[in-house]
């Protein structure tokens, strides 16, 4: 390759990286890499994780890249690293259970609250058309984010680098019970409870019932007596069930 060629192709990438780096002036970088604990070589490498395509829909970032195929690499890191995790620390375990406990960890409920855990809803760019309030859409938005940043440490500082992070959210989680690794059954915990109170067994209402066929969402509220106590969701009324008596429990500071 000549040394024209060369140069002109470092000029194309430095002109790309400088574009990219644009995006850091509408974030606090510093106190970003301070809530990830990780402390950044390639800047635009991160710049884009951050970078939603609504954002860059402004003319004035136009030539530059969304977060999406940041996102596809973070997800397969993130498997990754979940697996080895609970395959060392669960020896004991089938394939079967370790694929469940897996998905409890990676699934987008668990994505969402690494993404509050390192606040990324402060970070993100987002398009002005895009609300910054807690809804399916933007919570969506945050989930891929958060692969997107996983992909951008394993670019940037290698596997080990990626594997500290994701370890490190999945057991600050896990510590603020904000997730759970093996099965509980809370309707069983609220019934135990009813009854150890005398009082009526709880029961189930559901709400509402959204989505289409293939992508149901349901809404369940728990009653104990006439009293409603918790609110669920969940992609079956068996799951929403579980998350209202789960709401129930934590009402009567019983979990």
């Amino acid at each position: 390759m000549s040394g024209i060629i060369r140069r002109f192709i470092a000029w194309l990438r430095e002109e790309e990286t400088n574009d990219a780096l644009k995006l850091l002036s509408e974030v606090d970088f510093n106190l970003f890499q301070k809530v990830i604990g990780y402390r950044v070589k390639e800047k635009y490498l991160f710049a884009e994780a951050l970078s939603h395509r609504s954002f860059i829909h402004h003319p004035e970032y136009e030539e530059l890249v969304s977060n999406e195929r940041l996102e596809f690499l973070g997800d397969s890191v993130l498997n990754m690293v979940v697996a080895e995790h609970l395959f060392h620390q669960h020896s004991d375990l089938p394939e079967g259970d370790l694929t469940k406990m897996r998905s409890r960890l990676v699934n987008r409920k668990a994505l969402i609250i690494y993404a509050h855990l390192i606040r990324l809803d402060e970070f993100i760019l987002v398009g002005s058309s895009i609300p910054r309030m807690v809804d399916r859409g933007f919570e969506k938005i945050l989930a891929d984010a958060y692969e997107a940043v996983i992909a951008a440490i394993y670019l940037d500082g290698g596997f080990r680098s990626a594997e500290k992070f994701v370890k490190r959210q999945m057991e600050n989680a896990i510590e603020k019970k904000l997730l759970r690794v093996e099965d509980v059954n809370f309707k069983s915990q609220l019934l135990e409870y009813s009854q150890a109170e005398s009082i009526s067994t709880p029961r189930y209402l559901t709400i509402k019932e959204e989505g289409p066929d293939h992508d149901r969402n349901f809404t369940v509220e728990v009653y104990l007596g006439d009293e409603p106590y918790g609110v669920g969701m969940g992609k079956n009324k068996k799951d929403a069930e579980q998350a209202a008596a789960e709401k129930a429990l934590q009402r009567l500071q019983l979990i």
